[in-house]
């Protein structure tokens, strides 16, 4: 295999290819990117057996001997990154070697045989349609913060992915909040189907859509979701398990609104996290006429009190919560005024940006 590229027709696909490979790895040929030169194109594959991402590359690369190799990832990467802006590059594989030329730089490689590197089974999906990257990039920005880390229920470790065809949705809870964005006016298929993306497929799908204009195909098969993005093609496996019923989550009877200002409430939760708990992070809102006072201590004996105006009407209502909850939900909304409705102390929270109903998020209370 041989070919001769520049620096930067390369270095975005080796970068977001390279993301997918696992720093530790059982079988040691996953610690590498598989290279197909073929037809006057580079197809470059990086996979860790559950999520696999290919770059199809022809722009800017001249393909002079076909074949197929496989490069160690990480060190490839680092190499390419290291060059300068304006490099031209030679990429050589021959048995158990390849080679890179840039100027008068030359570096040998290692490689192992390309027969050996899995590929994930490329099956038909059943469903398929096409939205714009942008929208994809949104629904899932909105609601990846609550995605559960290695919880042993493995099926919030992840986000679930609804179709019906009016809408498309997504939804992640790790126990303690919820959030929903939803998409109207686009769907596809007949019915509803679902489908639970792991942690890691949706943070490399993140990375991937780059919020430029243009449409992205999905395609969702019983076992996999396969993402098509210009010349990248993202295909990961899905969780085998049930997501709980979100739609029983979201308060139905949440009659006390607290409207406010949404950048002042960020800052405000801002300077009084610093002196909550560092392990629980809980800080204690108390509501009363027009005035929402933030209060939070920590062992120390420290405290700290912010007050905001607000717009409420209702008894006096002390409520207390995660900060950090409520500062992922305030980063991602992008309405000026925000709304928590709560049916009373002990009842999860409701929170809406005011006039966009595209995405909502529940928010459990703390005891304090």
């Amino acid at each position: 295999m041989k070919f001769s590229t520049d620096r930067e027709s390369l270095l975005r696909a080796l970068q977001l290819v390279t993301g997918v490979v696992e720093r530790r790895q059982t079988l040691p040929v996953l610690s590498n990117l598989l290279f197909v030169a073929k037809d006057g194109a580079l197809a470059i594959t990086g996979t860790d057996l559950e999520v696999e991402l290919i770059a199809q590359i022809s722009d800017g690369i001249e393909i002079t001997q076909d074949g197929e190799a496989t490069i160690p990832a990480r060190k490839l990467a680092d190499i390419w990154r290291s060059l300068p802006d304006d490099a031209s590059v030679k990429v050589e594989a021959s048995g158990d070697k390849a080679i890179v030329r840039s100027g008068r730089s030359r570096f040998t490689l290692a490689t192992l045989p390309a027969a050996d590197f899995p590929r994930v089974e490329n099956s038909p999906g059943d469903l398929e349609f096409s939205l714009p990257q942008k929208a994809l990039r949104k629904l899932i920005d909105q609601v990846s913060f609550s995605m559960a880390q290695q919880d042993v229920r493995y099926f919030l470790n992840g986000m679930l992915l609804e179709v019906t065809p009016q809408l498309i949705r997504t939804v992640a809870t790790d126990g303690h909040r919820l959030a929903m964005a939803t998409l109207t006016d686009a769907g596809g298929g007949n019915d509803r189907s679902q489908a639970i993306v792991p942690r890691k497929g949706v943070l490399e799908l993140g990375r991937l859509l780059d919020n430029e204009e243009g449409d992205v195909t999905v395609q969702l098969s019983s076992n996999h979701l396969r993402v098509t993005q210009g010349t990248f093609t993202l295909t990961t496996k899905l969780v085998d398990g049930k997501f709980p019923d979100y739609e029983k989550v979201v308060p139905k009877d949440a009659g006390r609104a607290i409207i406010g200002d949404r950048e002042s409430m960020k800052q405000a939760f801002a300077r009084a996290s610093i002196l909550s708990n560092e392990k629980y992070r809980g800080v204690r809102l108390i509501v009363d006429g027009e005035l929402m006072t933030i209060q939070a201590n920590n062992p120390e004996q420290e405290e700290a009190e912010e007050v905001i105006p607000v717009d409420y009407e209702g008894d006096r209502l002390e409520i207390g919560f995660n900060v950090s909850y409520l500062q992922d939900v305030l980063s991602v909304l992008g309405t000026e005024q925000v709304q928590i409705s709560v049916s009373d102390a002990n009842s999860s929270a409701l929170i809406e940006g005011m006039g966009n109903d595209d995405a909502v998020y529940v928010v459990m209370p703390m005891r304090l």
